[in-house]
C-alpha cells in the first residue's frame, strides 16, 4: 500500500508541475471550506459548546488580564554575556506579557480573531487600544532586534514562530483599518519568521515527535496556513517537501502511548493535521490506512486528558491537549465528513471537559488556555466541505 501512496504521490506532483491552476484536480480535494452544513443530524451533537457573543467576552478577559502583565515571567533566552540581561518589556517591547513569548504572541491572536467575529464585544475600544500600542511599528524593531542577536536565531522556534504567523495571517486578513496598519507593522517580523522556516526545515533531518513546543508537525501546519493564505509559495513547497519527508512513511503510530503526563499536542494527531493539508484526497486516504486507519471508526473513542492539578504549570497542559485534539478532530471531520464527520462528537467531549476550567484556572494555565479553546471552537463552528 505503501508504494502506491508514493507512487500516487509522484503521479499527482507531475502532473502538476507547471500548472498552478490545475484545471484536471478533481473538486474532491480541494481544502476550501464550504458554508453549507451537510453532516446528517446524527452527527450533531446537542450539548456542544459554542462560541458566542457571552463567551467571546468571557474569553477576552484572559489575553487582557495577561498582555501587560509581565511578571512572572518565563524568558527562555541564551545570554550572549552579562548586559545582554534586561526586564522583559525592554527585550521583547511588543510582546513581553503573559509569561512567555508565545504565549503573549498568541494572546494578541486571541484578541484580534475575536474583535474580526465579534466587533460588538464589550471591551473593543480597550481591545483595539492595546493592540495598537503593543504592535507598534517601533515595538516590532525591537522584536526584530531580538532575533537578530548572535544568541538568538533560534529563539522560540519553531512553536513562536508558528503562533507567530497565525497572527499575522489574522492581521492580514481582518477587513479593517486597525488590522491592515498592525499587520504592515508586523511585517519585517513576519519575514524575517518566514526565512528562519525556509532556512531551517532543509537542515532538519528528522521531525521532533514530543507533545509539547518543539513538536514539528504543529509548527509546519501553521506555517502551512500562513503560506497558503499569503499565497507565499516557496514558504509553502518547503513545509510540504519537509511534511512528506518527515511523516509519509509513517504506519501504526502508537497512539495508546498517548498522551503523555506534560502533553498539549498529541504527536499522533498533530501529524494527521499537517497531512490532510499536503496530501490529495486519494494519497491521504492511502496514508491515513497505514497510519492511523481507526480514526474511520465510528465507534473510535479516546479519553480525553484528565487534569490532576491545575495549579501546576505543566499538568495543567493536557486541558491544553484536549482543545488541540479537538480542533484537529474537527479539522478532520469538516475536510472528509462522509469518512470522519463522527469525530466532531468526539471534538466536543474534549471541549466539554476542558472548557469549564478555563476562566476559573489560574494563572497557570488562564495565560494560555484561552487561545486553544478559541482556536478550537472556531474550528468546530466551521462548515464541512460539500
Amino acid at each position: 500500500m505503501k508504494q502506491l501512496l508514493l507512487a500516487s504521490v509522484c503521479l499527482l506532483i507531475l502532473s502538476c508541475k507547471g500548472n498552478s491552476e490545475d484545471p484536471g484536480k478533481d473538486p474532491g480535494d480541494t481544502d476550501t471550506l464550504i458554508t453549507e452544513n451537510i453532516l446528517p443530524d446524527a452527527l450533531k451533537t446537542t450539548d456542544k459548546v459554542t462560541l458566542n457573543i457571552t463567551e467571546a467576552n468571557n474569553l477576552a478577559e484572559l489575553p487582557l488580564a495577561c498582555l501587560n502583565t509581565e511578571y512572572p515571567n518565563k524568558l527562555g533566552q541564551t545570554l550572549e554575556n552579562k548586559n545582554a540581561m534586561d526586564e522583559p518589556h525592554v527585550l521583547h517591547p511588543a510582546f513581553y506579557g503573559c509569561f512567555d513569548w508565545h504565549s503573549s504572541v498568541h494572546a494578541h491572536w486571541s484578541l484580534v480573531s475575536l474583535l474580526k467575529q465579534f466587533p460588538e464585544l464589550k471591551k473593543n475600544e480597550e481591545i483595539r487600544e492595546k493592540l495598537k500600542t503593543s504592535l507598534s511599528s517601533e515595538n516590532i524593531e525591537g522584536e526584530v532586534a531580538y532575533f537578530n542577536r548572535k544568541e538568538s536565531t533560534t529563539y522560540e522556534r519553531t512553536y513562536g514562530w508558528a503562533w507567530l504567523l497565525k497572527l499575522s495571517q489574522e492581521l492580514k486578513s481582518w477587513e479593517d483599518p486597525l488590522g491592515q496598519e498592525l499587520a504592515a507593522n508586523l511585517q519585517p517580523l513576519t519575514d524575517l519568521i518566514t526565512t528562519r522556516f525556509i532556512e531551517f526545515l532543509p537542515k532538519l533531518n528528522y521531525p521532533v515527535r514530543v507533545g509539547e513546543h518543539t513538536n514539528t508537525a504543529f509548527g509546519l501546519t501553521f506555517a502551512y496556513d500562513y503560506a497558503e493564505a499569503t499565497e507565499n509559495k516557496e514558504l509553502m513547497e518547503v513545509v510540504k517537501k519537509s511534511a512528506q519527508s518527515f511523516f509519509l512513511n509513517d504506519d501504526n503510530c502508537p497512539v495508546s502511548w498517548e498522551p503523555g503526563g506534560y502533553d498539549f499536542i498529541s504527536p499522533c494527531l498533530a501529524e494527521v493535521d499537517i497531512m490532510r493539508r499536503v496530501l490529495p484526497k486519494s494519497a491521504f486516504n492511502l496514508w491515513i490506512e497505514d497510519f492511523m486507519p481507526q480514526l474511520k471508526n465510528e465507534d473510535f473513542e479516546m479519553e480525553v486528558g484528565e487534569v490532576s492539578d491545575r495549579s501546576d504549570g505543566k499538568l495543567v497542559h493536557l486541558d491544553g491537549l484536549n482543545f488541540s485534539r479537538a480542533w484537529i478532530f474537527s479539522g478532520l471531520a469538516n475536510q472528509y465528513p462522509e469518512k470522519f464527520g463522527h469525530l466532531r462528537a468526539l471534538a466536543n467531549e474534549h471541549v466539554a471537559y476542558s472548557f469549564p476550567n478555563v476562566s476559573g484556572d489560574g494563572y497557570e494555565g488562564g495565560h494560555w488556555l484561552g487561545t486553544f479553546a478559541i482556536y478550537a471552537l472556531q474550528e468546530s463552528g466551521k462548515q464541512p466541505v460539500k
